[in-house]
């Protein structure tokens, strides 16, 4: 199926799975579908009016102001900190591992990506009490958000419960006010001219000036932005590391593969960003892990005027959803379509299915800019785990899948690790 559409009393919802309409949406013609308000009314209590969500000349008023925050991002900045994470998350493996323990890795691999983006914002590590708790406050809001946006899409607002409503708002307020907590003493320094020093996101946020009146962020706008950032510079990627393992877990051969590549390539010392590029094998991992699991299933658009889309009309105002999930899987575009297959990636027959009908990262002014920071955390978490344990999956349990904010195991995902001696 190219198109479908759902009409109810009050909504019109399309989705859109041809290639060529999902370009002509993401890039030819960006502004004549704008981000959906479904997405900005599940997302606000937790990131206010921040770029994920905004549209238009507050968009760009925004993404100007925050490209000297992608400076400090940058692959060779951020890859001591990278490093530095993943060898915390080797260490507090061990223990589990010398004892073939069965553990979720769904929260060690949040805990990770958590503290590299923490640490790329704000200088600091991010604690394993204060892990737990952003761990547990995004599982409760995404939960939560599809409660909130479906009956939307719907047109039936009133089916939302009101606890539901609360709920959201409580989980989002708990992962605010840990941010805030950090964003103010920041910021009341600079205030006073004391934030010196500091080469981190954060410090180019406050730093940062809107090109019209000169002024900066508010507060309020910080928190708004870190939000933001941390939710996508973390979420994304520990659903996508999530699925990853546990695809390596439940393909042997391809895990011992990937860890005959690490040994290979680091020998005994360190990893080193130039080793990167060597590690083939593990980036496609990550890459096909994106194909089949894309962290952003859907994508909810907004048509801004009425407009024909194959042999339908689309009336403004309606939704039009792109799914990535079903792009990635679609049987006339890719061979063997849920197969887990890296080695496609480095197959010629592959090439224009990848040019075509592969967006994890989305396309257009809108697609994600930390796409190249995510690739190399993933290789290097990847690397860094496969180097040191054997992993496996655990009789009777399969993850399952659900869509959230990001797709992730509705059941967990339960591994047993063992430590290697041969790393």
């Amino acid at each position: 199926m190219q198109m479908g559409e759902v009409h109810l009393p009050g909504v019109d919802l399309y989705m859109v799975n041809d290639p060529a309409l999902v370009r002509r949406m993401l890039s030819g013609q960006p502004d004549q579908f704008p981000k959906s308000p479904l997405l900005a009314d599940a997302l606000r209590p937790l990131l206010g009016d921040s770029i994920l969500t905004t549209n238009g000349d507050q968009w760009q008023r925004q993404r100007e102001m925050m490209n000297p925050a992608f400076a400090q991002a940058k692959l060779d900045v951020a890859f001591p900190v990278m490093r530095a994470a993943a060898d915390d998350l080797v260490e507090r493996l061990t223990e589990a591992a010398q004892r073939g323990s069965e553990l979720n890795i769904e929260v060690e691999l949040t805990h990770v990506t958590a503290d590299i983006i923490y640490r790329t914002i704000f200088s600091e590590p991010l604690s394993g009490d204060d892990a737990h708790k952003v761990f547990d406050a995004f599982a409760r809001f995404q939960a939560l958000a599809p409660k909130l946006m479906l009956p939307s899409m719907y047109g039936v607002r009133w089916l939302v419960w009101p606890w539901n409503v609360w709920q959201s708002r409580r989980a989002a307020s708990d992962i605010r006010r840990l941010l805030e907590k950090l964003i103010r003493s920041r910021h009341e320094a600079w205030l006073r001219g004391d934030d010196l020093g500091k080469n981190d996101i954060l410090s180019a946020l406050m730093t940062s000036r809107d090109r019209k009146t000169g002024e900066p962020f508010s507060f309020d706008e910080l928190v708004d932005q870190v939000a933001v950032l941390f939710l996508a510079g973390h979420e994304t990627s520990a659903s996508a590391l999530t699925w990853a393992v546990y695809l390596l877990s439940a393909v042997p051969e391809v895990q011992e593969r990937v860890h005959q590549e690490t040994c290979r390539v680091f020998g005994q010392r360190t990893p080193e960003q130039r080793d990167m590029k060597a590690l083939v094998l593990t980036r496609n991992v990550f890459r096909e892990t994106l194909r089949l699991f894309p962290p952003v299933g859907f994508m909810a658009r907004e048509s801004a005027q009425t407009c024909p889309m194959r042999d339908k009309m689309v009336p403004k105002g309606a939704s039009v959803m792109i799914s990535p999930w079903l792009i990635h899987r679609h049987r006339e575009r890719w061979s063997d379509p849920d197969a887990f297959n890296p080695d496609r990636f480095d197959d010629d027959a592959s090439r224009e299915s990848i040019r075509q009908s592969y967006l994890p990262f989305g396309m257009g002014p809108r697609v994600c800019l930390g796409a190249a920071f995510a690739l190399q955390e993933a290789t290097l978490i990847l690397a860094s785990l496969i180097r040191a344990f054997r992993l496996e999956t655990v009789t009777g349990h399969t993850p399952m899948p659900v869509g959230r904010l990001t797709i992730r195991s509705d059941n967990g995902v339960r591994l047993r690790i063992f430590k290697r001696e041969d790393q």
